[in-house]
C-alpha cells in the first residue's frame, strides 16, 4: 500500500516541483548554452528498478567524453573534466534537477538508492546486485546523505579512486541501502528529504546519525 502512495506522491510533487523550479531551469539552460561545450542536458544509462537500464537526466557539468577519460565513472574534487559552471551546479546539487522528469515518468522516486552506472553497479557483490534495486532509485536517499561528499573521500584517500570506491565506499553504501529497504515508510522518506536540504546548509552536521540511530555501523 505504501508503494502506491509513494508513487502518487512522486507524480504530484514532481509536477509541482517542475513548475516551481522552472525559473531556475531557464537561466541555468542559457548559461550552459553559452559556456563549456554548449550542452544543456546530459543523458546517461544507469541501473534502475529491478536492475533495468534507464536514461538518467542531468544538467551537463562535465566534458561529454568524461566516461572515457581520467578516472572514468569516478569523480574527485577539482576533477579537470568538470566544466567551470559545472562545479557550481554539482556543489549546489542543482545539476540533479532534471531528474524530476525521471521521477514523473516512473524511472525514479524522490527517495531511494542512487542509480549507478553499469560499471559502478558491477563493483557490488552478487548478493548486493540482487537486492539493492528492489526499490526505485531515488533523487536522494540514505546513501546519498551519508556519502554526500563522495568526491572528497576519493580525493583524500591514499588508495586509487577505483580501490577507494570499491573497498571503502561501496560496501557501506550498499549496507545503508539495504537498511533503507527494511525501514522504508512515510516517516523515513520524509526525514531523508528533510536531511537532504539540511546538509546543503549544514554540511558538517551529524544529524543523520541522531535521527536514524539504527543505521549500520561502518566496518
Amino acid at each position: 500500500m505504501y508503494i502506491l502512495i509513494k508513487r502518487i506522491f512522486d507524480i504530484l510533487f514532481s509536477l509541482v516541483a517542475l513548475v516551481i523550479l522552472l525559473p531556475f531551469f531557464l537561466p541555468i539552460s542559457i548559461i550552459l548554452l553559452l559556456t563549456g561545450e554548449h550542452e544543456v542536458f546530459y543523458k546517461q544509462e544507469r541501473v534502475g528498478y529491478k536492475n533495468r537500464i534507464f536514461g538518467i537526466l542531468k544538467f551537463a557539468t562535465m566534458l561529454k567524453n568524461s566516461p572515457n577519460l581520467g578516472s572514468k565513472d569516478l569523480t574527485s574534487r577539482n576533477d579537470p573534466r568538470v566544466l567551470p559552471f559545472g562545479k557550481f551546479l554539482r556543489k549546489s546539487k542543482l545539476n540533479e534537477l532534471p531528474q524530476l522528469i525521471n521521477i514523473l515518468i516512473g524511472d525514479m522516486s524522490f527517495v531511494g538508492p542512487r542509480p549507478l552506472m553499469k560499471s559502478g553497479f558491477d563493483r557490488y557483490s552478487e548478493e548486493m546486485k540482487a537486492n539493492v534495486y528492489n526499490v526505485r532509485p531515488g533523487l536522494t536517499g540514505i546513501g546519498s546523505i551519508v556519502f554526500r561528499d563522495e568526491e572528497l573521500i576519493i580525493t583524500n584517500s591514499k588508495l586509487s579512486p577505483e580501490e577507494t570506491y570499491r573497498d571503502i565506499i561501496l560496501p557501506y553504501k550498499g549496507a545503508l541501502e539495504i537498511w533503507y529497504q527494511k525501514h522504508q515508510d512515510f516517516y523515513t522518506d520524509l526525514m531523508l528529504m528533510f536531511l537532504t536540504g539540511w546538509y546543503v546548509v549544514f554540511p558538517k552536521s551529524d544529524l543523520v546519525n541522531k535521527v536514524f540511530k539504527s543505521l549500520p555501523k561502518k566496518v
